[in-house]
């Protein structure tokens, strides 16, 4: 038998009780000295980067303002321009980085929309490759990340150094 290790999933699996507070919110008051162990790739030009801890796939990031708000309709204009250029800075870091052929790229707002974070707007980016998708999550109802985070965080990181265009 083969085995997938995934050895980050057991610490969302084993929690006893969720993290109180928003995530994003909580990712934001930690200095930026913490950016590497908590997955943020960037906290500048208004939003916050980050790379999901339980990704569906390699590189799948997610883009949310510093503003604690639930909708993209409750942001302003400059918030919306903000979480644009993220996303805008996010595809063109992935690309440069992983080289992927394609991208899944949404908004899941509210709890029955799917959303884990239902209090904070943000933004998924999943990066995708042709044949990424195999029999594993039909057959064994698991997902392949093919990558570590901590690698993928040292491989994108360096291309978020820059300003946001």
């Amino acid at each position: 038998m083969e085995h997938l290790y995934a050895p980050w999933r057991m610490e969302y699996i084993g929690r006893e009780e969720p993290d109180e507070g928003c995530l994003f919110c909580r990712l934001l008051a930690r200095p930026p000295e913490q950016d590497r162990e908590t997955l943020v790739v960037s906290r500048d030009g208004g939003v916050l980067i980050v790379l999901n801890r339980f990704p569906y796939n390699s590189g799948h990031l997610m883009v949310a303002p510093h503003a604690h708000l639930g909708g993209l309709e409750l942001l302003g204009d400059e918030a919306s321009l903000a979480v644009m250029r993220g996303v805008q800075q996010s595809l063109r870091a992935l690309r440069e980085v992983l080289k992927p052929e394609g991208f899944n790229i949404g908004v899941n707002q509210g709890r029955v929309a799917g959303a884990g974070i239902p209090d904070h707007v943000h933004v998924h980016i999943v990066p995708r490759w042709g044949g990424d998708t195999n029999f594993m999550p039909v057959l064994g109802e698991v997902k392949v990340v093919n990558e570590h985070l901590a690698r993928t965080w040292e491989k994108l990181s360096p291309a978020f150094s820059g300003p946001a265009s």
